[in-house]
């Protein structure tokens, strides 16, 4: 199978992962934090060996700052929830993937307020712009993605970040297409909460993510349980990362996370930036000869783009073509991506897109692949 929907999960997960996971089954058994033998021992240390990993890889103030969830989308839902109230407003952007949208409709419900800043791929200035003229004085926070799961825009997030604080409101950046793609340095940035996801640049196991702030204890918590610290109290833990871990976690694949970053910190993320931009710009021109593909944006520049890249053939309904791909034994992602406002964005709330994301790991060959079995189906 060749394998072109990285920007879901990435796939084939790296050796090491694999062998971290398998490691943890057999030496990590045992509920971290939870007792004094020797396997629980063994297993919170390697739980804090991943916090360390995450720390450094995102230049977060100390390993503490770092909460593991099940996903990017519960990170969300942990800021989102746990930091807005009625009457306060939010500055989103027009391209949110449903795990930002779908939470601040709910939240809509409950009377806070919601503004979708406008996009302006290429052209940063004007995004920046957009995103100043929707603050207003209720404004209590900023969410944006750092790069559009549908058509790869990158927002210029560490200006929207400055922009935030010059008004002295914080900023949630999802980072679940760049983390481990694009560098992501939070005391540079000054973002306050990012969001990641572990499954997909980092190359961990599905069920892991990642909530990384240094003000977690400001948020209000969505769960609550046992958490190993402070048991004969009743309320919470405010300090993190247990405010925002209740329960059993899920040793096995933060073991495999730990694992997903050492692979992108020792490969570099430039160079995997470089290697899968180069292909998604070879697959756009290849693909801009035949007559019947139809593009959104321009050739991807590195600039402006991660490295997704979706289309459409002709008037054929994205799943089609999605099920025409798989037939040839090409794995595609089609139709909405879960993201109907990026679709809105471009006019394709009907027909969807085709959805291409190579890995560290796709070949050039793969994607000369793609061009012969679409021009097939054209």
């Amino acid at each position: 199978m060749i394998y072109l929907d990285n920007a879901a999960t990435t796939y084939p997960k790296p050796n090491s992962v694999r062998t971290a996971v398998e490691t943890a089954l057999r030496k990590y058994g045992a509920n971290p934090g939870r007792a004094g033998h020797n396997m629980s021992l063994a297993s919170a240390e390697e739980i804090y060996r991943c916090r360390t990993a995450a720390a450094d890889f995102f230049h977060a103030p100390g390993p503490e700052c770092v909460a593991f969830t099940i996903n990017c989308t519960h990170a969300l839902n942990y800021v989102l929830k746990g930091f807005l109230r009625p009457g306060d407003h939010v500055v989103t952007s027009c391209l949110e993937h449903n795990a930002v949208a779908r939470p601040l409709h709910a939240l809509t419900q409950m009377g806070v307020a919601v503004t979708k800043a406008q996009v302006y791929p290429g052209d940063h200035d004007a995004t920046v712009n957009a995103f100043r003229r929707a603050i207003c004085a209720e404004t209590r926070l900023i969410i944006c993605t750092h790069a559009s799961n549908v058509w790869g825009i990158r927002l210029p997030v560490e200006r929207i970040a400055a922009l935030g604080h010059e008004y002295r409101i914080p900023i949630a950046v999802d980072c679940a297409q760049s983390a481990g793609m694009l560098p992501i340095d939070m005391a540079d940035s000054r973002i306050d909460y990012l969001c990641i996801a572990g499954h997909k640049g980092l190359y961990g196991p599905m069920g892991t993510g990642l909530l990384v702030t240094a003000n977690g204890s400001g948020l209000a918590t969505l769960v609550e349980g046992g958490t190993g610290t402070n048991s004969a109290e009743e309320e919470q833990p405010e300090a993190m990362p247990e405010r925002m871990e209740s329960g059993t976690q899920n040793m096995p694949g933060i073991a495999g996370l730990r694992a997903g970053i050492e692979f992108v910190r020792a490969r570099g993320t430039s160079r995997i930036f470089q290697h899968e931009m180069e292909l998604v710009q070879y697959l756009y021109r290849r693909l801009s000869r035949l007559p019947n593909i139809r593009f959104y944006t321009a050739e991807p520049d590195p600039r402006y783009f991660v490295p997704v890249l979706s289309f459409n053939v002709g008037d054929l309904p994205s799943e089609t073509v999605g099920r025409k791909l798989n037939e040839h034994g090409i794995a595609v992602r089609s139709g909405l991506h879960c993201a109907p406002d990026a679709h809105r964005f471009y006019g394709t709330l009907e027909q969807g897109a085709v959805r291409i994301c190579p890995s560290a790991f796709t070949r050039k060959e793969e994607m000369e692949q793609l061009v012969r079995v679409l021009a097939s189906i054209q």
